[in-house]
This record gives structure tokens, C-alpha cells and sequence, in this order.
């Protein structure tokens, strides 16, 4: 102050200036109390509150926990049996595995959302990525990652298979596989094998023994049937500690449908094609002593020349024919279709002299075309169907050779 008195006015004039002062401020104050709240006034409660509680449970973790076995970066893993994922507090909404190519495996989430487990095994010596959402009551997501190594198998088998990959086969033809090792798993490995046709036929697969798998239909194939084999053994543990090692996928096309009938007591062979005869065929079957089996029999070989040795097949030294023409398997035991040029030509529709074999007339080195065994083997495929009736012997057996169809199919899928 500089000692000068102050005038009433200005005094006046002070106070209207503070009064001003705390209305703006006060003002200013309310507009950033509205602002704040969003247009929110005490009569109606407030909206503020309620929107910042809305981004908190939003923002709030998800509740649902994954669980993934194996753990994260496992090794030497089983290929079945081990990998499951689980939710808790939560239901899964995701999942998917795949190893390093990107092949996804294939599995299912169980009704309640709890579990996820693989439809098949998995692969040996393979890597695996897992990625797993799950979600809980409020919608949200809670996802866990791993990656995992299957083991490698010590001891491995396989499957040999018939017929041939782009083959094209008979009607008769079964997908037959024998495999390296005894199978005492045959429920793990059956799975992982199938086989389906087109136009759809139901196919059934039947053990003979351990080794031994094949599948067929109720009646022979359709003729012009495409049939696709899949080969997931990869991994299978076939028994204890012996797990598969292959994977392949095989097709094949069954051909015009032809069915021969040899009647034993009649010396013939009708060829019949797609439900017509076109040629009846004199023949000469088993002798009295060495009689042909009965039944329905595939031809799975064919040799254009053949070594035939009776001591291979139990008659010891009663011949070693070492050219024998046009010769065409019909059992594991020995039987064949097969040209003979060693016995009169007389012989063939008038006698049985064979061991057990069906002969058809032709010459040495089985040149001539116009023989019967020649006209048969030019006209027959793998897989063509040869049915030997009245003859003085028993049936053969459904695994002597792919012969499953003397088997009734009741018996075929028990």
C-alpha cells in the first residue's frame, strides 16, 4: 500500500470482481463435473459409475483355464494314449493340432466343452503344435499354446499289401495285407486302416491269424469299382513296443467282371463276362488220387513260364516241370490254372490226371495263341474269380490264398 485510502468504490468494485471470480470457477468446476460423466446428474443416479464397472469387466482376465498334455516342449511322447486338452471354468471353442507340414489331426470336443481328444494316433518321431481357446461363462477367451515331440520307434512293421497301386484288378480281388510282425493290438491297427469304394459298398476287414488282415465286401466287387486303401500305420503300436512305420494311400480299378466254373466231374471250364459264356474250355482237374479243391478261388499270380516242383508242395519228387506255360496261382498250397503241354490232347475234357491243378491244352514255351491256356491267360486278370465245382475234395480253405469269399460274411464280421 501506498498509504492512500482506499475509496469506496473501488471496494465495491474488489468485491463484484471476487464474486465473479468464484462463479467462473464454479462453473468451470460443473463443466467438468458433466464432462466426466457423461451427461450423468444425481437424479438419475449417475452413468458414470456404471460405464467405467462395463470396461472393467472387459478389461478383467478370462476365468477359463486350458490345460494341454503332453506338457510344453515334451519329448519321446506316446503316440497314443497322451495328448488331451482340458478346460476348467470354461469350455473349449478351439482346438487344433498339426505337426511340421501343417497335417492337422483330426479330434473331437466332448458335449460339455470340458475335453478335447484325437480321433487317431499320432505319428513317430514327429513334432506337434497345439493351439487351444476356451471361453468362460462371460464370453471370454483364454488360449494356451505348446509344442511336443512324438517318440521314435526302436522296433517298426509294416504291411505288404496286394493288389498294386493303379492296378486294375478282378471282382474278386480282396486288399489283403500281411504285415512284418505278429499283431497282438489287431483293434489299434484295423483302425487305422480303411479302405472304401466307389459307387459305396460296405467293406469289412476279417484276421486270419496275427499277420494276416483283408477286406472285402458282402458279394464280389461291382465291375468298374474304384477302391481307395489308406495306410495310417504310422505310429501304431501293434504291439508292445513295435509301432508301425507307414503311410501310404493305394487305389485300384476293378475291371469287366469275369467268373470261370470248372466242373471237375464234367472236364470244363466255362468263361463267362460280364453274365455272358463266351468260351467253354475242355480241362483235365485233379486225379482220383490228387483231386482239386472245391470252391471259389482268385487267381493272385501269373506267370507267362513257371518252374513247378512237386517237393515244394508235398508230392516230393513226383515231377519238376521247369517251363510250365501260362500259369496262374489259385491257392498258397500250390494250386494253378495253368497250360499243359505234356499230356495227349485227348486228355483234356475226357480225364482227370493232375495233382491237383486245372490243365488247359497248350504247347512248349506256350507260343501258340491259339492254344486254351494261351486264349484263358490273355484274357484274365488278378483278381478274376475261378469257381471249381464236383470235385471229390473239400473246400479250400478262406486263407489258402485271398479265398476269404468261402467264408459266409456272418462269419466274415464276427
Amino acid at each position: 500500500m501506498n498509504g492512500q485510502p482506499i475509496s469506496g468504490a473501488s471496494v465495491r468494485a474488489g468485491r463484484r470482481g471476487g464474486v465473479r471470480l468464484k462463479a467462473l470457477t464454479a462453473g468451470a468446476l460443473l463443466v467438468l463435473l458433466t464432462a466426466c460423466g457423461g451427461g450423468g446428474t444425481a437424479a438419475d443416479g449417475g452413468k458414470a459409475p456404471a460405464a467405467r464397472d462395463g470396461a472393467q469387466q472387459e478389461n478383467t482376465a478370462s476365468e477359463a483355464v486350458v490345460t494341454i498334455l503332453p506338457k510344453d516342449g515334451a519329448d519321446s511322447v506316446a503316440t497314443s494314449g497322451v495328448l488331451k486338452v482340458t478346460a476348467s471354468q470354461g469350455k473349449l471353442s478351439t482346438v487344433t493340432v498339426a505337426d511340421s507340414k501343417g497335417t492337422a489331426i483330426e479330434g473331437r470336443i466332448a458335449a460339455d466343452g470340458a475335453s478335447w481328444s484325437p480321433v487317431a494316433h499320432l505319428s513317430g518321431g514327429t513334432q506337434y503344435k497345439v493351439h487351444a481357446v476356451a471361453k468362460d461363462s462371460a464370453g471370454r477367451e483364454s488360449a494356451k499354446d505348446t509344442t511336443f515331440t512324438t517318440l521314435v520307434p526302436k522296433n517298426t512293421f509294416i504291411g505288404h499289401y496286394t493288389p498294386e497301386d493303379g492296378s486294375t484288378v478282378g471282382v474278386g480281388m480282396p486288399v489283403s495285407i500281411n504285415f512284418t510282425r505278429g499283431i497282438t493290438d489287431p483293434e489299434a491297427v484295423e483302425k487305422a486302416i480303411k479302405v472304401t469304394a466307389v459307387p459305396s459298398v460296405p467293406i469289412e476287414g476279417h484276421w486270419f491269424g496275427n499277420d494276416r488282415l483283408d477286406f472285402r465286401p458282402e458279394q464280389y466287387w461291382a465291375a468298374g469299382t474304384k477302391v481307395t486303401v489308406h495306410l495310417n500305420l504310422d505310429g501304431v503300436e501293434g504291439r508292445p513296443g513295435v509301432y508301425g512305420k507307414q503311410k501310404k494311400t493305394v487305389t485300384f480299378t476293378v475291371g469287366r467282371r469275369q467268373v470261370s466254373t470248372v466242373d471237375a466231374s464234367a472236364k470244363t471250364m466255362k468263361v463267362e463276362r460280364d453274365g455272358k459264356v463266351i468260351r467253354t474250355i475242355p480241362i483235365t482237374a485233379g486225379a482220383p488220387s490228387t483231386t482239386t479243391y472245391n470252391g471259389q478261388m482268385v487267381i493272385s499270380e501269373k506267370y507267362k513260364v513257371t518252374r513247378m516242383n512237386g517237393a515244394t508242395v508235398g508230392f516230393g519228387g513226383e515231377y519238376d516241370i521247369k517251363d510250365v506255360p501260362h500259369a496262374m496261382r489259385l491257392s498258397t498250397s500250390g494250386t494253378f490254372v495253368h497250360g499243359n503241354y505234356w499230356a495227349p490232347a485227348g486228355t483234356f475234357g475226357s480225364s482227370n490226371v493232375s495233382h491237383g491243378c486245372v490243365g488247359l491244352r497248350d504247347v512248349r514255351g506256350g507260343g501258340d495263341g491259339s492254344m486254351a491256356a494261351a486264349w484263358f491267360y490273355d484274357r484274365s486278370l488278378i483278381g478274376d474269380v475261378i469257381v471249381v465245382k464236383n470235385s471229390k475234395d473239400k473246400q479250400i480253405q478262406p486263407d489258402n490264398g485271398l479265398n476269404g469269399w468261402n467264408m459266409p460274411w456272418s462269419e466274415w464280421i464276427a
